[in-house]
């Protein structure tokens, strides 16, 4: 199957997900599932990136006189 990669907000996916949800679960639950488990693997990772701290400068500050 060819693949296509899509840039969604969260409430857009959201939306998505929720007109899924009216449609038989039988035709769905993998589709759903698929989107659950690739947003929150991206969810993690862009979690994960803004906990890292900032690389320390290079400059170390200047003693007080």
């Amino acid at each position: 199957m060819q693949e296509i990669k899509l840039s969604l907000a969260i409430e857009e996916v959201n939306l998505i997900l929720e007109g899924l949800g009216n449609l038989q679960f039988a035709k769905v639950f993998a589709l759903v599932g698929k989107i659950q488990e690739q947003a929150a693997g991206q969810i993690r990772f862009a979690n994960a990136a803004q906990a890292q701290p900032a690389p320390a400068s290079d400059q170390t500050p200047a003693a007080p006189n």
